[in-house]
């Protein structure tokens, strides 16, 4: 029963994210065997703002 945990920056459309999620799924059957059914994937969306690299937050890095 695999659980994945996708972080991601907050602003991507529901389909991409369906999109996402369809994809992970598959992978994970494909590569160990696991039931559709057993994957649970949580997606967890972060504001630029409350992410930081290299001591920055992400946000002061990128411009936005």
């Amino acid at each position: 029963m695999p659980k994945v945990t996708i972080q991601i920056f907050e602003g991507r459309t529901l389909e991409q994210k369906r999109a996402m999620v369809a994809k992970v799924t598959d992978a994970i059957i494909e590569t160990i065997g696991a039931r559709r059914e057993g994957i649970d994937i949580t997606i967890l969306e972060i504001d630029k703002t409350q992410y930081a690299v290299g001591g920055a937050l992400y946000c002061d890095k990128t411009g936005h």
